[in-house]
This record gives structure tokens, C-alpha cells and sequence, in this order.
């Protein structure tokens, strides 16, 4: 349908998962990409995080579908980093409309170390910062910019181990930050959105550690048998959503579609904030 042709989209976590459904989403309604990712694990996140073999696949896919990517291994929690690997990609594709700060880690379990606190709040809301602070000097009017919440850190009981805490201060500072970012910046007609999934099909949920805080009564609890636990929390019927369930609606953020539409926090959910009387 061509709902993004002829915009430069970037994309921070580009290299799999949420990340790379939403780059491959842009691509295909007709964005140039702009792809970042750590392509490092972080030590005190326990399950493995992305590769240089998985971003450049990410690259792939774009390629597949005409579009111009530049690619780049980027720490969002490096602002001089960022800022000039952002220029030069800016510089070779000739503009950008479109920032999707998605990048995140959610280092869980009892043993993890207040550095797992650091870790996941630089992760996710100083690198949301990062992406958003280093794209203001490029982003045309018009634009649109699109934060990555989570429903879970909504949750009133919250997550409670030092990685799980950080993770749940910072997603839930994003919407604030987002709303006043948006504010700022409507007089030129660009907005800025928070998406909050519930349960999303990753690495991130499909993960020894996320598997042990749904089951912290199994020494080593599988998919069968969290699965059910994922499933309670959505009255719409399934454990999970999809990357692509996101990607739909970074579209239609992205896109002139919603060019009235800033400041908002929109969940995608299967209704689990609706049974937490959010």
C-alpha cells in the first residue's frame, strides 16, 4: 500500500524480534531503514541477546523488498556513539521521518545484581532518550516518533528483582517523557507515541528466565509449562502476540494516517489491561 513511500525510517534493537518486524514492516509500505543493534549480550541479562549475523539478516530482508538500509552496531546507551553513527547513515540516505526507539532488555530472576538495575534502565529508557535526542536535529516536520512501553511494567504489583525493577521504572517514565516530547514538538506536526505490548513473541518472553518468573516453583520450567500463564493474563484467547501484531500500528504511526494522533499510550494487549483496570 505504500503508507510510509519515500521516508527514512530508524530503528533501534533492528536486529531480531520486535525490532526487525518493524523494520521489515516500513520496508515494505515503502521506508528506507535505518537499522541499529548492540549485536552484544550484557551480562547480567540472562538469555542471549542479538548477533552481527542476525543484523545483517535484518538487512536482507529489507534489501529483499527494494528498499536502502544502513546498518550499524550501536549501544543506545552511548549518546556520542549513537549520535554520529546516526549522522552518517542520515547523511548516505538523505533525510529521516520516522524514529522507532524499541531497543530493550529485561534482565530477570532473584540473583541478579543491582548492576542488572543500571543495565535495563540505561537499556530502556536512556537509550529511548538517546535514539529520540539524537534524531531531533535530522527529524522533518511531520514526522513521527514512536517509543516502546510494556504493559507489564503497569502492572500495580509490578516486577521486583533489580533487573525487573529497571526495566519497570523505565518503561514507565517512556509514556511521561513521550507526552512531553510530543508537546514540544506538534507545532512542527511531529508526534510522538508510546506502544505497550503485552506478551510478545521474542527472545525476550521465549527465555529461561521469563519462564521462571511465571514458575518459580519448577527448577526448570518449559513453554508448556508457562504457557497456560501467559494465556490468563489476555481475554482475547492466546499467550501471546505477534512482533507483526506491533508492527501494524508502528505502521500506522508512522504513517500520515495518523497525523493528528500524538502523545497517546496504546496498548496491544488482547485486553490484559482491561482485566488489570488499567
Amino acid at each position: 500500500m505504500n503508507r510510509v513511500e519515500g521516508k527514512i525510517a530508524f530503528v533501534t534493537g533492528a536486529a531480531r524480534g520486535q525490532g526487525r518486524s518493524h523494520a521489515l514492516n516500513l520496508a515494505q509500505e515503502g521506508a528506507d531503514i535505518i537499522a541499529f543493534d548492540l549485536c552484544e549480550d550484557i551480562e547480567t541479562n540472562e538469555y542471549p541477546l542479538s548477533t552481527e549475523e542476525d543484523l545483517a539478516h535484518t538487512v536482507k530482508l529489507v534489501e529483499a523488498e527494494g528498499r536502502r538500509v544502513v546498518s550499524a552496531k550501536v549501544d543506545v546507551r552511548d549518546r556520542v556513539g549513537l549520535e554520529k553513527a546516526l549522522a552518517q547513515a542520515v547523511a548516505e540516505l538523505g533525510g529521516l521521518d520516522i524514529v522507532v526507539a524499541n531497543a530493550g532488555i529485561c534482565p530477570l530472576g532473584k540473583d541478579i545484581p543491582m548492576q542488572g538495575f543500571v543495565d535495563s534502565f540505561d537499556v530502556d529508557f536512556l537509550g529511548v532518550v538517546n535514539s529520540i535526542h539524537g534524531a531531533l536535529p535530522h527529524l522533518s516536520d511531520g514526522g513521527s516518533i514512536i517509543a516502546t512501553g510494556s504493559l507489564a511494567a503497569l502492572m500495580p504489583a509490578g516486577l521486583t528483582s533489580p533487573g525487573g525493577t529497571g526495566y519497570g521504572l523505565a518503561k514507565r517514565m517512556i509514556p511521561q517523557y513521550v507526552r512531553t516530547v510530543a508537546h514540544l514538538l506538534a507545532a512542527r506536526g511531529i508526534r510522538a507515541n508510546t506502544i505497550h505490548p503485552s506478551n510478545c513473541n521474542t527472545d525476550m518472553l521465549q527465555s529461561p528466565p521469563m519462564y521462571k518468573m511465571f514458575r518459580d516453583d519448577l527448577d526448570n520450567p518449559t513453554l508448556d509449562d508457562v504457557k497456560d500463564g501467559f494465556a490468563s493474563m489476555h481475554p482475547i484467547p492466546t499467550p501471546w502476540v505477534e512482533p507483526a501484531d506491533i508492527s501494524s500500528l508502528v505502521v500506522y504511526l508512522a504513517s500520515d494516517e495518523s497525523r493528528f494522533v500524538t502523545g497517546q499510550e496504546v496498548r496491544v494487549d488482547a485486553g490484559a489491561g482491561l482485566a488489570l483496570g488499567l
